[in-house]
Parts: structure tokens; sequence; C-alpha cells
């Protein structure tokens, strides 16, 4: 099978390159242990080179931050079988007020907007921990205001089943599949919040608690292929956001999961994903790629 995979920071936003560069390293690597050719975008236009070469694969999967994933999954919807969430649900998770009230509504715990007093800013659309900061000033626009949560920062690594695949050729009611538990490594300085990596597999003496809300979430928002949940838990297990896309989180799970992602991502998107996946120890993982046992 030809896999395309783009990834778009390596060569269009400097400031998230080394993570985008060390997921893109992970997923290659794992195409290619499992017998697939890859194929990755080069320099230049990405929408055009997206355009360019999706014909000619038999499955790509699209690799950027959230505001830009709709648009580009959609393009790589339109030639090719796509490993990853839908662009209609990228659309819905790259804005973080929707995504709260649709949760909500569900009885999923999500943080309270709030205009006034000393509160968490944050883009409406952003990627990560990319301008969120505390701060009693009034959100710009753009941004949203959310109360100040203190607790374990945590996130759920998944795979969401692919419902309807591609001609209504596949179809599976199943669970999304937990790939692990991870603790982030989210520092404020400053009043900003900044994100180094995490620890994987973490443990937690709520883990079934927070599997669960993770797993509702996914059923909820609709997710296909991988996704992460971001977590604050305390008294409340609050999801926090949502990413449709692969998660830095990978580069550590993949260094301690004996399942290849690359299969987990073909069989899920045909409705075969399997009941669980084997860990075995335990790692801490940078932003930039790095892996250290622990």
């Amino acid at each position: 099978m030809r896999v395309l995979l783009a990834e778009y920071t390596r060569f269009h936003d400097p400031a998230l390159a080394a993570e985008g560069e060390a997921m893109l390293r992970v997923l290659a690597g794992s195409f290619r242990r499992c017998g697939h050719e890859v194929t990755t975008l080069e320099k230049g236009d990405f929408a055009a080179e997206l355009e360019r070469l999706a014909p000619s694969a038999d499955a790509g999967l699209v690799i950027a931050p959230d505001h830009l994933m709709a648009d580009f999954t959609q393009i790589l919807e339109g030639h090719t079988h796509n490993l990853g969430c839908g662009s209609m649900v990228a659309a819905v998770c790259a804005n973080k007020r929707l995504t709260g009230k649709i949760l909500s509504r569900q009885g999923i715990d999500t943080p309270a907007e709030v205009t006034s007093g000393r509160k968490v800013v944050k883009p409406i659309t952003g990627c990560g921990a990319v301008g969120v900061r505390i701060t009693e000033d009034p959100p710009g626009r753009d941004e949203m205001g959310q109360e100040l949560l203190e607790g374990d920062h945590l996130s759920v690594s998944l795979l969401g089943p692919h419902v309807i695949g591609e001609a209504c050729l596949y179809y599976d009611p199943g669970p999304p599949l937990v790939l692990a538990l991870n603790r982030q490594d989210v520092r404020i300085e400053g009043g900003r919040f900044s994100y180094h990596g995490g620890e994987t597999p973490a443990d937690h003496p709520r883990r079934e608690e927070i599997l669960e809300v993770a797993k509702k979430t996914v059923k909820v928002l609709g997710c296909q292929g991988y996704v992460g949940v971001d977590l604050v838990c305390a008294d409340r297990i609050t999801v926090v956001d949502v990413n449709p896309r692969i998660t830095t989180s990978l580069i550590g799970i993949a260094a301690v999961m004996e399942e290849e992602i690359a299969e987990l991502l073909d069989h899920g998107s045909q409705g075969r994903l399997p009941p669980q996946v084997h860990l075995k120890g335990r790692v801490r993982f940078s932003k930039n790629g790095e892996v250290t046992s622990l």
C-alpha cells in the first residue's frame, strides 16, 4: 500500500516543527516496518502538494495544527482513503467553544466559560498550549476565557472506529480503542502555559473513570482514527481539549506498544480495531522526540 503522510509544520510552522518532525518519523517508520511505501510532502504550497500527491496514494493521513486539519483533510478525502478523523469532525473539534458546548450537553464536564476575574485565556481555534495564559485581562478577538482549574494534567490517546468507510464498505459499532493514559508535562511560567512532553503509560487512582470520560468524548464527537483527549483531574474530571489528529504522545506510546501504530490505523479505518493494545515499560518523552526509559 502506498501511504501519504502529509505533515504540515516541518516547512510551514517553525514553532511546532520539531514536534511535527518527531511524529512523522514515528509514523513513517511504523508504516515502512509494516511493508508499506511512504510518501511525504516537501517544501512548497501545502494544499497544492496535497492535491498533487493524494491521487496516487492508496491511503493518507494529515498531521497539522487543529485549525488547519479540516480543510487539508477535505482535500485528502477527495482523492484517497483517509486513515484519520473526518474533515467535518475535525472542524468541530478545532472550535474549542463549540466542542465544549457539545460535550456539556452530553454530561461531560468541561471548563466553564468566564469573562472576568483571574482565568485561562486561550485561542478559540488554537493548537496545544500556544497562546494559552492566565490573566485578568479580557479575552481578545478570537479568544475565550475559561475557569482556572487545578489538578493533574493528563491525556488519553485513543483510536476511534471508522463507522462508515469509503463507499460504505466498512462498519464497526464498537467502542474506541484506548492506547494509553499519559501524564502531560505542562508548565506555567510568567502566567503562560507551555507543553514539554510527558510520560506514558501513566498510572492514576481514577484511571478507569478517566478512560470512560475519554471514550465517551470520542463517541459523542464521532472522532475517527487517532485522537487525543486532554483532561485535568482533581475533584472533577474535566475535558479541556480534544485533538482529532496524531499528537505528541504517540512518540512515547510507540516506544512501549507492542502493536504497530500503522497497522492499527489501517485496520481501524476498516472497522477492525482489536479489543486492546499491549504496553511494555514506561517512558518519558519530549516534544522534540527524545524518549527515555523510566
